[in-house]
């Protein structure tokens, strides 16, 4: 990315000459007091009018500036699903789903090489009719890297890592816990997904600079097997030992991470998936080489332990 901006087309701000010049273009009933929510009412996308104004104004955005990302954003529901005039005003429900396609549609017809990622109160629009018109969604406002393990466990059973925007935030997570987790369980968190940075660099300091610029490069090293290769959910994040695995020709990525250990006890082998079972795969990370028999049937052993540990392990047919 170069150069992003984030939108909220679908909303009008009730202090705004837009709606000061077209207080009908927004949802209402008549009679009725509008419902504002974050200082916002809601477009009516069905009516031709409005179309045509979005359309004039994110076409003459993307064309004044090298804008090669677009964050369109939606937070908040219908409120006042109201079409005064219309005879048969219920359509509005789905003709707003229809103007919204289309104006996708057009915007990425004419901006080919614009990225555009869907985000709607967090992971609310990430239905198949949104994804085939957007490269990734954002999954949920919540990036607390243990509770993302079993979002991201629920979102991928429908949806490819390619889609799956994850962001690595600051510690403790003043948003929403306080949790304290370490640079290396929010990294390998957010690498079953399209990796972000999403915390405050200014604060960082030198020795987490360099950490982090590590852990980026080891992401850039295994994204091609992450975002395109085949995903084995080897254990759910039900507490303790999880772990999701990547397969792609040769490469084979495992993320694992570890909630807790109990009792001082070793966590079992991940048995693998996908591989060839009279081939052999070495380690990239600790340089052993592995039977595919072996780790389909005894599995890897990750030496995780303690609290909120995590780790990635490389994998290559030899």
């Amino acid at each position: 990315m170069r150069f992003g901006i984030w939108v909220e087309p679908e909303m009008v701000n009730a202090d705004s000459d837009l709606y000061r010049a077209h207080p009908d273009w927004v949802q209402h009933h008549p009679g009725r007091t509008r419902t504002e929510f974050r200082n916002q009412l809601v477009l009516n996308l069905a009516r031709g009018d409005v179309q045509a104004y979005l359309w004039d104004q994110l076409h003459g955005l993307l064309s004044s500036a090298p804008v090669d990302y677009v964050k369109w954003d939606f937070n908040r529901c219908f409120t006042d699903a109201g079409w005064p005039g219309e005879p048969y005003p219920q359509k509005l429900w789905t003709e707003h789903v229809h103007a919204l396609y289309a104006l996708l549609d057009r915007l990425r017809a004419a901006h080919p090489d614009v990225a555009f990622e869907s985000c709607s109160g967090g992971g609310g629009r990430i239905d198949l009719g949104i994804l085939s018109r957007t490269d990734q969604v954002w999954t949920s406002d919540n990036t607390d890297p243990l509770d993302r393990l079993a979002i991201q466990h629920g979102f991928s059973q429908l949806h490819p890592a390619r889609a799956m925007a994850a962001w690595v935030t600051d510690s403790p997570n003043t948003q929403l816990n306080g949790r304290v987790s370490s640079l290396r369980f929010r990294f390998v968190s957010a690498m079953a997904g399209v990796l972000g940075i999403g915390g405050d660099l200014a604060g960082w300091q030198r020795g987490r600079d360099r950490r982090a610029r590590e852990w980026v490069d080891l992401y850039k090293e295994i994204r091609p097997v992450v975002q395109h290769g085949e995903l084995y959910r080897l254990r759910a994040p039900e507490g303790g030992l999880s772990a999701v695995q990547y397969v792609r020709g040769d490469d084979t990525v495992v993320l694992a991470w570890l909630q807790a250990q109990h009792y001082g006890e070793q966590q079992p082998p991940l048995r693998l998936r996908g591989l060839a079972p009279d081939a052999a795969y070495a380690c990239l990370d600790t340089s052993a080489v592995h039977r595919g028999s072996v780790l389909l049937h005894r599995g890897l052993r990750t030496a995780l332990r303690g609290d909120l540990d995590a780790a990635v392990f490389r994998l290559r047919r030899v």
